[in-house]
């Protein structure tokens, strides 16, 4: 799905349609976030900064992004 169809797909009276966006949208969440993560990393931001940025503590942020990020 596109932006576009997602657009779409939010205001659309079909349930598959609907949750096929939200899956879109959640992926493409997760891809921004890992993006913006590895970047904090690279520009010295500390886990704890990066937990305070997403809402979440240091530690789960460590713990999904951690082995993936150094």
């Amino acid at each position: 799905m596109d932006s576009t169809e997602i657009t779409g797909a939010i205001d659309s009276a079909d349930p598959a349609i609907g949750l096929r966006a939200s899956i879109a949208l959640n992926r493409l969440g997760e891809r921004i976030e890992a993006r913006h993560v590895t970047l904090a990393r690279q520009q010295g931001w500390s886990w704890q900064e990066i937990g305070d940025a997403l809402g979440v503590t240091r530690q789960s942020v460590h713990v999904k992004y951690g082995k993936e990020i150094q």
